[in-house]
């Protein structure tokens, strides 16, 4: 693949975005693995990319939900990926589900997007599914699970924005969102909380990370 390990610094390296995919057909070439980041609009996906690489600007952020409508790739920098130097690994961020207000049109657009690049990218190792602490899991979330467990892609839940619930509530919440999943069959037996404000969860996300681009 390349010289450099999919090992703990490589968070430490900067990170660029190097493509927006609006359509299969322009997908890099598969290559190095892939973790993807799915989520309801306005889960905060792109503040966690950006807290996860430390780079403020890397992911947009937006208040309006429905801002990301494409698959969006990060790789560390220094690997473009278009003349053979092939990154040691790939963040992809992609759109929102459950936005409502978008138009019937663009929301089918995006969910076709989506559900295409699940079933059809060899190298995607996992995906994290975001869902935000003060509503838990909702049933555009399930949906998803189940569409995730029908094309056999191993996620992982992280809850984010837990500064925003009591302290006290977290642990709860981990056990129903827990419950909520143990018989699904590509569930990771596993749930993550995480903040991207107060930097709560990072390091425990970055090794769950590493470990699936190892094939963990």
């Amino acid at each position: 693949m390349s010289g450099i390990d999919i090992s703990e610094d490589l968070f430490t390296r900067s990170w660029v975005f190097i493509r927006g995919v609006p359509a299969m057909k322009f997908l890099p070439p598969e290559g190095p693995p892939e973790v993807a980041f799915a989520g309801r609009s306005n889960v905060g996906k792109s503040s966690l990319i950006n807290s996860l690489t430390g780079q403020k600007g890397l992911a947009r952020t937006s208040n309006t939900p429905g801002r990301t409508q494409e698959l969006n790739y990060f790789v560390p920098d220094g690997f473009s990926g278009e003349t053979g130097d092939i990154p040691p690994m790939a963040l992809v961020d992609m759109p929102g589900y459950g936005y409502a207000q978008a138009p019937k049109e663009q929301v089918e657009k995006w969910t076709k997007l989506v559900f295409d690049y699940l079933r059809g990218r060899a190298t995607l190792k996992r995906v994290y599914v975001l869902i935000d602490a003060r509503h838990g899991v909702k049933k555009n979330d399930e949906e998803v699970f189940s569409l995730l467990d029908k094309a056999a892609v191993s996620y992982q839940i992280v809850l984010t924005k837990t500064d925003k619930i009591k302290a006290a509530g977290v642990p709860r919440l981990i056990d129903e969102t827990l419950a909520k999943i143990r018989k699904r069959p590509a569930a990771f037996p596993a749930v993550l909380a995480t903040s991207s404000e107060k930097g709560a969860g990072l390091e425990e996300l970055r090794t769950a990370i590493l470990l699936a681009a190892n094939g963990g």
